[in-house]
């Protein structure tokens, strides 16, 4: 899968964007059809301690899965988007199956 890793308003390291690929790379378990991951880090400017922005737009044929959510940090909002967006392909999944 192709992961695109955009950040906004800060520099993202490559030891952050090569985490965010092998997490990432673990959805192709779950769903062999997944066009292209499109993330996006987002600083807000906020005194908060939870003021990063992890959004995740996956292309799977036909449709656009998306998850966005504040973390404290982009390593959590990694795991916890992994996690959602598995729960979501296992579904579509078992969907199509019963559909065919």
């Amino acid at each position: 899968m192709k992961v695109e890793t955009q950040s906004i308003n800060f520099n993202a390291d490559q030891k952050l964007i090569n985490f965010i690929q092998k997490r990432m790379d673990k959805l192709d378990l779950f769903y062999d059809k997944i066009i292209k991951a499109a993330i996006y880090l987002k600083l807000d400017n906020t005194s908060d301690k939870a003021n990063k922005i992890f959004e995740v737009q996956l292309s799977i044929p036909g449709d656009v899965i998306s998850f966005k959510k504040v973390f404290r940090t982009f390593e959590e909002g990694v795991d916890v988007a992994v996690h959602v967006l598995e729960r979501q392909l296992k579904k579509r999944k078992e969907k199509l199956r019963q559909n065919s």
